[in-house]
This record gives C-alpha cells, structure tokens and sequence, in this order.
C-alpha cells in the first residue's frame, strides 16, 4: 500500500485552494468587463420547494375577474363584500381593476410618484403622488403610513393591488403584522422571477412569500406573456407573475388547483401565449 505523507496531502490541498482562488478572481476578473458580476446559484431543490409552497388552492370561493380582458385585469375570489378600501400603488395607464372596486362601493386609494394623476376618474378615487417603499419622505412612503393616514379610523378589512416593478418584496417585508391581517385579498405582480437563481435574491424573495403565507394562501397564478419563461435544468420559471392571494381565516376547505389556465384568464400582450408551468401548480400527471 502507497503512503503518501501528510505534509505532501497539506501542500496538494493548499495548492488546490490558491488554484480555486486564483480561477475564481480570474473569472470574476472577466465577468467585470461585461459588467457582470457572479454569484452562488439557488439549488434547484430550494427553487422548487418555494414554488410548491406557493400552489394555489381552490376554495369554495369562486374566481371573478375584475378589470379589463388583459393587463390591467386579474382574478380574484368572490369574497368582496364588506371590504371597505382599495389600495393599488403603481398607476400606469390602465386603472380598470380600480374602476371595478370603486363601482363596488371600495373607497380606492392610488399612489405614483411618476405620473401627475390616474388616466380614470372616479368620485371614490383617491390619488397621491408619492411612491410607496420602506421609508416616508417627500417622495415616498410607506404602506403602513399610507393606510393610517388615507382612512385613520378605519379597522375594517381592505384590498391590496400592487405593481411597482420590482419594489414589492422591499414593500411586503416592511409592512406591519397588523396591516397585512387586514388586507383580506391580496393581488401583487411579481417581477424578475427569472433572478430566483441568484442566491441573495432568492433569500429576498423567500422572505417575501414567507411573510404572506403566514396569513395567506395564493389561490390563482396568472404568468405575464411580455417576457419569455426562462428554463434552467428542466424548471421553468417566467420573470414576471401576478399572484392572487386570500386571508386563510375566509377559508374553510380547499385543494391543489390541479389545470391552469383559468377560464377567465387573457394574455397581457400580443406577443406569444404562454401557460402557467407545471411546476407552479398542483397539475395532474398524463
């Protein structure tokens, strides 16, 4: 049997360590001239395990679409009644789905620091030109400051419809407890799904998710047609995706929504059509 010295087996694992460190800085190195920068990648086992926490379930509560047959409309559970307020950051060009809460009787409150005013009116809307984020300025402000400051005596349940571009985890994560009890539904788009792979972000996003579904269960998926699904070892993930949620306390049974997609969904865009992946569903095997 060969023996091979344990001062030789230290000098093979050294040399082994600089050679690591030295591909590494030399790759990195490269990356920087394309001004591009590596990080850890997301084990796929962790990618999959957010995207099955995250299966909608149907409940005894129908789906209903509100808003336009496209962007700016989504599904939400027929479960609107006594909800008082609308709270929508993000008021683009479309504001349909707001006109619908309005016409149900929702005081709506609408936030966007990039625009002058909503493109609809209505006598129940209610705009303010901030954006809204972790901290409150001149420019922004935050969710729970929002809320207490548009119906201060209010404790009766409300209605979240979120598209900020990429602000939303930052947004969710420092929302209060007690605000995020109160939004019994909850429709947010989520956007660069597709950086999942990139381990720091998918912490960030974990955290998100995490933070809802401890009050909430998603109960519709609806995947953003604008941008392709990336496909990485086999699992499909689109970059942007509107989730519906609902207050667990609304719901008294429920089971893994098993086919996609839902009847009353339509595409954002005319670009090409394409299905909520299978594995972001409780889908049945062929």
């Amino acid at each position: 049997m060969l023996l091979i010295p344990m001062g030789e087996i230290r000098a093979s694992g050294i040399l082994l360590i600089l050679m690591k460190r030295i591909i590494e800085h030399f790759l990195t190195r490269c990356l920087f001239k394309l001004n591009r920068f590596p990080v850890r990648m997301t084990p796929i086992g962790d990618i999959r395990s957010l995207a099955k926490s995250l299966h909608p379930q149907h409940t005894e509560k129908e789906l209903i679409r509100l808003g336009p047959k496209g962007d700016g409309g989504y599904l939400v559970p027929n479960d609107l009644e006594g909800i008082c307020a609308c709270f929508s950051p993000g008021v683009g060009l479309e504001s349909g789905f707001e006109k619908d809460c309005a016409e149900l009787g929702m005081n709506v409150f609408l936030a966007d620091n990039s625009v002058d005013q909503s493109t609809v009116e209505h006598r129940l809307f209610n705009f303010t030109q901030k954006f809204v984020g972790v901290t409150s300025n001149d420019n922004y402000m935050t969710l729970d400051n929002w809320v207490r400051s548009s119906i201060p005596d209010s404790t009766e349940d409300l209605l979240l419809q979120m598209d900020i571009e990429g602000a939303e985890y930052e947004v969710l994560m420092s929302a209060s407890e007690n605000l995020m009890q109160r939004f019994r539904v909850m429709i947010v788009e989520f956007h660069n799904l597709e950086q999942l792979w990139n381990t720091p972000f998918f912490h960030l996003v974990r955290r998100s998710f995490d933070k809802i579904l401890q009050t909430h269960s998603c109960v519709h998926i609806h995947p953003n047609n604008n941008s392709e699904t990336l496909t990485v070892r086999g699992l499909e993930i689109p970059p942007t995706m509107e989730f519906t949620f609902l207050r667990k306390d609304r719901m008294r049974r429920s089971s893994g929504v098993a086919e996609f997609p839902n009847q009353l969904d339509y595409d954002n865009s005319d670009l090409p059509h394409f299905s909520l992946p299978n594995c972001w569903y409780a889908a049945r095997s062929t």
